[in-house]
């Protein structure tokens, strides 16, 4: 649960920072593949990244619902994720303060407190941006390094990759 707003704009902006090296790389081509027929194709997975931030609504936020577009891309997702992951940020800034992060919302039919809110949404974000490297290394793609080197990324410089 975070406790100061500081804390949690620097840690969303290294994230959103992360989420957006992923989403960067797709490309149309690539926004289809799933991992098994009843399963979210990439598409679906970026557009939920984008999607999921306008969920603090809930918490009371007021931020600009994404527009999803008829021919969807993959530059016109990034897009998107840039643009609510930034407004997200001034929102938290502008619109809560440090006691709001102990307010309490039932969402659910469970209680969250701003702050864990807050938490639970960066978290969220990581669990998908891993969903979505999986499918990108399915469909061909390299996926670039988030929390340390790919395969690729060693071998690219002359060092032998872990097994």
């Amino acid at each position: 649960m975070y406790q100061t707003i500081a804390s949690f704009v620097e840690e969303w902006k290294k994230e959103a920072e992360l989420t957006l090296r992923v989403l960067d790389k797709l490309t149309d081509a690539s926004l289809e593949q799933k991992v098994w027929e009843q399963g979210r194709t990439a598409e679906q997975l970026a557009w939920h990244l984008v999607e999921s931030i306008h969920y603090m609504t809930a918490m009371g936020l007021e931020l600009e619902a994404p527009q999803k577009g008829t021919a969807p891309s993959a530059s016109s997702i990034a897009a998107a994720y840039h643009k609510i992951s930034n407004e997200l940020v001034t929102a938290v800034q502008g619109q809560w303060t440090e006691q709001d992060l102990l307010k309490q919302v039932e969402i659910g039919g469970e209680a969250y407190t701003y702050g864990a809110s807050l938490q639970f949404t960066l978290m969220h974000q990581a669990h998908h941006r891993g969903q979505l490297t999986v499918l990108m290394r399915q469909g061909g793609l390299r996926a670039p390094d988030v929390y340390g080197p790919t395969k690729e990324d060693w071998l690219d410089q002359g060092m032998e990759p872990y097994v």
